[in-house]
């Protein structure tokens, strides 16, 4: 069990917001989530019928489209459950977009704010909701951490990662220079901006390998993914790895 934690004895319940990249891409983490969140005495459940947000189509233009596939997720969430999400870009676009998404429909604008009120990115949930900063987690590693954009920007998220990195036994946090900086992945502006976006990721690139840190953590997949990509081009062994999976670590499977 954690230590040093004031967790409830009354479990709160939780519903998983896995979205795409997890989903598609990198499905070890949202069973490190649900690892995470059970040991600190959630109920997590998962609504299978869930998919996109809807974000891709919305930044492309495509609003219409982007408002079918957000109410089908409206229809997948619905319920009192507090919604979890490892994408601080994902929940960005239900708490930023949906007001103006369903502007026009009065039911379901309501539904949509009932469901920004009970969302959260992983690591504002763990500390500013459940009020935990150790999860019990160990993990001998050289660490830096690298904030999401829309995580930073858009949903506030500030220290609460590098706070639970701090108390995971093993774990030597190294400062990363230009943090602040964007990877340059952007969704579509990866695609639209190859070039500026190669130049910028490289940029973070070299930040992360002058860390010295073997390990590079985030909050956002997106991010990691392109910057995980970069780093293998340049043949750097440093591993990436999403928050959860790192407070994952040093627990014994059942």
């Amino acid at each position: 069990m954690p230590r040093g934690n004031a967790i409830t004895t009354r479990a709160m319940r939780v519903a998983l917001f896995i979205t795409c990249l997890a989903d598609q891409l990198y499905p070890e983490v949202g069973v490190s989530m649900v690892r995470v969140l059970r040991r600190l005495g959630c109920e997590v459940s998962f609504s299978p019928a869930q998919t996109c947000c809807g974000q891709p189509l919305y930044n492309a233009g495509f609003v219409p489209e982007s408002r079918r596939v957000a109410r089908a997720l409206l229809d997948a969430l619905e319920g009192d459950a507090h919604v979890v999400s490892p994408s601080g870009s994902c929940v960005a676009m239900l708490k930023h977009s949906y007001p103006s998404l369903f502007a026009e429909d009065p039911g379901q604008l309501e539904r949509a704010r009932a469901l920004i009120a009970r969302t959260h990115e992983f690591s504002q949930f763990l500390v500013n909701v459940l009020g935990v900063e150790d999860v019990g987690a160990s993990r001998a590693c050289r660490a830096t951490y690298q904030p999401s954009c829309h995580g930073m920007r858009m949903l506030g998220v500030g220290d609460e990662p590098l706070r639970l990195l701090g108390k995971v036994r093993g774990l030597e946090l190294l400062p990363l220079d230009n943090a602040q900086d964007c990877c340059g992945f952007g969704g579509l502006f990866s695609v639209k901006q190859a070039e500026i976006s190669g130049a910028m990721v490289a940029e973070k690139s070299a930040c992360v390998t002058r860390s010295a840190a073997d390990t590079l953590v985030g909050t956002d997949l997106g991010c990691l993914m392109n910057i995980a990509g970069h780093l293998r081009e340049r043949g750097a062994a440093i591993e990436a790895l999403h928050l959860a999976q790192v407070l994952d670590s040093g627990h014994a499977r059942a």
